[in-house]
């Protein structure tokens, strides 16, 4: 009796009786009904399990649109099982035992479970398995392991719901063993610290982590790139950062020690920063030159777009926000109101400019709209300048001549100024 109690415990969990997300309105709706009632149909179990869960318990009235399934059934019965329910459904990863079903707008990822029969890095030679325990003993954190069923009862095997309320982050078992199935794991801990974490930061995890931060240097760009930028909009991300730069981990992957003061001074002044803004705050102060933006860039893999927006960040001459109205509708003409009203920021958290003066100029820089400038070098080869140099040097005169006069100057007392340098052999150079 006590090891048939004993094996019930491990199958079903501690907490199987307790109920708390039987309201959750992801679990209520009639797609996640209609898909866990697929799966279920050839008597074996589905759960949701993973963030959707976790998400869940802190926040009982989330409603996700995209939740993780796993269960018993291999994948090709999975879709089986969901295209006889009508239910549409994209083999996403066959191979990893993942099928993805689309019912009305919501999407479920759903997985067979798994258990690890040897591991080598982030690569396992894995068997499909029935056991949701063996399942979550794969997972990288505590809080990322419970799983619950259709009636809102939550599993938890590895004490991920203590450490979810106590804002602990933990891996499960043994912190060096999972760093080194996946080192993405070691910027994973600290976006999730970011998140739901509350110092002091788990010992055990961050001993493993400064022991194997050198493993970083063999993730991609790309995965480094979208943990960094998640991490950065997290609502503790300094407290990560600092964690992540004395366990020698930011040094593996930014260019130069962040200047994390300045990081948290954006954030509180410009609370919209999006995380180019963010990054280019850790970095501005060491006065990186193009070819230092550029290799971090390739490192990161950025977009062509978010390179650009860097550079322009990190290497722009910075605004002082007590210029004149007129300087800062100039600037951010020349830049583009978007990316001046970033620099703006930028420069305001560096030089710990007052709150009131960097929201009077941000005021400035919103209620610019950027005129078009009125003369074009057509207008000036009409007037009779050859095309060439000359016609693009002067256009560049008279611009130059109406940012200044804050764009009053309009099209006739431009051309007048043309004809007038014309007449005199200057503008533009020969």
């Amino acid at each position: 009796m006590a090891e048939a109690a004993e094996r019930r415990e491990r199958e079903d969990g501690p907490t199987a009786e307790d109920r708390p997300l039987a309201g959750a309105p992801w679990i209520a709706a009639e797609e996640s009904r209609r898909v866990m009632e697929a799966l279920t149909a050839g008597g074996r179990p589905a759960r949701f399990v993973g963030g959707c869960v976790r998400d869940a318990l802190l926040d009982p009235g989330a409603d996700p649109h995209d939740v993780d399934i796993a269960t018993a059934e291999p994948p090709e019965r999975v879709m089986e099982l969901l295209e006889r329910a009508g239910i549409r459904t994209i083999p996403t990863g066959l191979a990893h035992g993942t099928v993805t079903a689309l019912a009305g707008e919501r999407s479920f990822e759903i997985t067979t479970l798994r258990r690890d029969v040897e591991t080598y890095g982030r690569h396992a030679r894995v068997q499909y398995s029935d056991s949701f325990e063996e399942d979550a003993a794969r997972r990288d954190f505590t809080i990322n392991a419970m799983s619950a069923d259709l009636e809102g009862r939550v599993y938890d095997y590895f004490g991920g719901r203590a450490d979810l309320a106590a804002g602990r982050v933990r891996f499960v078992g043994r912190a060096r063993e999972r760093i080194r199935e996946d080192y993405l794991r070691i910027l994973r801990f600290f976006r999730f610290f970011a998140r739901f974490g509350r110092p002091p930061a788990d010992a055990e995890a961050l001993e493993a982590i400064e022991a194997e931060a050198a493993g970083l240097d063999r993730l991609s760009g790309e995965r480094i790139r979208e943990e960094l930028l998640r991490l950065l909009m997290a609502p503790r991300a300094s407290d990560s950062l600092r964690l992540m730069a004395e366990t020698g981990v930011l040094a593996r992957i930014l260019p130069a020690a962040p200047d994390i003061d300045t990081f948290e001074r954006l954030v509180a002044l410009a609370p919209w920063a999006d995380p180019i803004l963010r990054l280019a705050a850790l970095l501005r102060h060491a006065g990186p030159d193009a070819e230092t933006v550029e290799a971090l860039a390739a490192r990161l893999r950025l977009s062509n777009r978010e390179r650009d927006d860097l550079a322009f960040l990190l290497l722009a001459d910075l605004p002082d926000c007590t210029e004149s109205a007129a300087e800062h509708r100039a600037r951010a003409w020349r830049s583009g109101p978007e990316r001046y009203r970033r620099l703006l920021a930028l420069a305001a958290a560096l030089r710990q400019v007052p709150r009131e003066r960097f929201a009077a100029a941000l005021a400035t820089v919103a209620s610019f709209e950027p005129p078009a400038f009125p003369v074009r070098g057509a207008d000036l080869v009409r007037m009779g300048l050859r095309p060439g140099p000359r016609v693009g040097g002067l256009l560049r005169e008279l611009e130059d001549l109406w940012v200044a006069s804050d764009f009053r100057l309009g099209r006739e007392e431009l051309l007048s100024e043309a004809r007038r340098r014309m007449a005199e052999g200057g503008g533009g150079g020969g």
